[in-house]
């Protein structure tokens, strides 16, 4: 079973970004290769619900980044690589004997564009061979090895025919435009699909190094994944990699706490909070470095979050009706799997007496999933002390608001409990608001 998400929640956390702008992705995005942002897109779009192979990818990345390792190859050489390989002619519907880029490169005294790419593919590929073989060669890694597998595949596929050739070329021997051919012949055709195997395990070595080097850059910790069912998650120091001066939290939940009842005013910074333990879950569930001191967790079968939840204008459903859709897609999904859901504010769309008995009937009924991990933010307290009544697993916090005169502070640091702040009118005041209106007006009638 595949890790579940939706676009929603990919929203929510940025994961992606609108056109491609500042978002997490963009973060680990430093792959040195075409093959390896593909890689890496996929591993975003799609993270993992295995705790062993959580566990490796992580210890892959913490391999590389221990030793400090760079990519071995040139980018440049990808350059000519790639679209050597991705070329698309009538050739490609030809027997290997038949293929007329042997004439071509045979017989053609001044090359032309198009020849002289596949000459350069050819040249540079049987280069990559010779590092790739080094690479391998002087790779030391002890039995079981995360990375074992990998090493051990591409030196499995050097043994071949098509690679050994190559490697047993001197090195000084000038190319005849016969040999170009027949290299040609092998690898874009006959041998194509163990060159595409082989180029894979340098795309996914690229993106190995390029998360290692973002985890030392950024000073992010790796997680440990914990089998499913133990239901717990410790947390600590997390932080939102997108804000600047980030105030980092910490939180613990298992199975007798995982309902977090989280309450706070305006601007306490409950929304940025709640995308900060979501997104090192996601990033933990790819196998990957978090902003966070420590963390360890065991693996859930999916995320949804409804954070930014907009009007559905095109089914003509009012902010209230999508969340009630929304819940009643995560519930549906609840039935058989394990999953991490957050709600901030929810019910926002309705009247308060309605808000407040949908917030307490639907946090109660969550908490009775004890598999799951649930995050509810409200401004309605009252719903806090029914459910503190009601229910033994949830936790609750808030994020407090010190007043300093009539200036709200903000600390960004959880504590436990449930707060009565309100200062959404200091705020109005203080912005002179009613003042403006009042002198309008004023003009108005005078």
């Amino acid at each position: 079973m595949s890790f579940i998400t939706d676009q929603q929640t990919l929203d929510d956390l940025n994961i992606f970004g609108k056109h491609g702008g500042d978002s997490v992705y963009q973060i680990f995005n430093q792959t040195r290769t075409r093959g390896g942002a593909l890689i890496l897109e996929d591993m975003f779009r799609y993270p993992l619900s295995d705790e062993q192979a959580i566990n490796k990818r992580s210890s892959i990345v913490q391999f590389f980044a221990s030793a400090n390792s760079t990519f071995p190859f040139e980018s440049s050489d990808f350059d000519a690589i790639e679209p050597y390989l991705n070329g698309k002619d009538e050739r490609t519907r030809l027997s290997v004997q038949e293929q007329s880029v042997a004439a071509r490169l045979s017989n053609l005294v001044a090359m032309d564009a198009d020849t002289q790419a596949i000459h350069n593919g050819i040249i540079t590929l049987t280069r990559l061979f010779i590092k790739i073989e080094a690479f391998v060669n002087a790779l030391e890694l002890h039995n079981n090895h995360p990375y074992q597998l990998d090493r051990d595949g591409m030196e499995l596929l050097l043994q071949e025919s098509v690679f050994v050739s190559v490697l047993n070329r001197p090195a000084k021997q000038k190319w005849q435009a016969a040999e170009l051919a027949e290299y040609d012949a092998l690898f874009r055709f006959k041998e194509r699909d163990k060159v595409l195997r082989l180029l894979q395990y340098i795309y996914y070595l690229d993106v190995y190094l390029t998360i290692a080097k973002v985890a030392l850059d950024c000073n992010f910790t790796f997680p440990k994944a914990l089998s499913k069912g133990k239901n717990r998650l410790n947390l600590g120091g997390v932080y939102h990699p997108q804000v600047k001066n980030a105030v980092p939290n910490s939180i613990e939940i298992g199975a007798q706490s995982n309902v977090i009842f989280l309450t706070g005013a305006n601007m306490a910074g409950k929304s940025t909070f709640m995308k900060s333990l979501s997104l090192a879950l996601y990033l933990a569930h790819m196998g990957f470095p978090v902003p966070a001191s420590n963390m360890e967790f065991s693996v859930l079968d999916g995320m949804y979050t409804t954070i930014n939840l907009p009007d559905d204008m095109g089914m003509g459903a009012s902010h209230f009706y999508a969340e009630v859709l929304r819940v009643k897609k995560i519930a549906m999904e609840l039935k058989n799997r394990n999953l991490f859901v957050l709600f901030d504010e929810l019910f926002r769309g309705t009247n308060v007496k309605d808000a407040n008995e949908a917030t307490i009937a639907f946090t109660a009924a969550f908490a009775a999933k004890k598999n799951s991990i649930f995050v509810i933010s409200t401004h309605i307290i009252e719903a806090g002390e029914v459910l503190r009544e009601r229910c033994s697993n949830i936790n609750f916090t808030y994020l407090p608001t010190l007043m300093k005169g009539n200036q709200p502070i903000y600390t960004y640091k959880l504590e436990q409990g449930i707060t009565s702040d309100r200062h959404g009118m200091v705020i109005i005041n203080n912005e002179g608001i009613l003042d403006i209106l009042a002198t309008g007006l004023k003009k108005i009638n005078p």
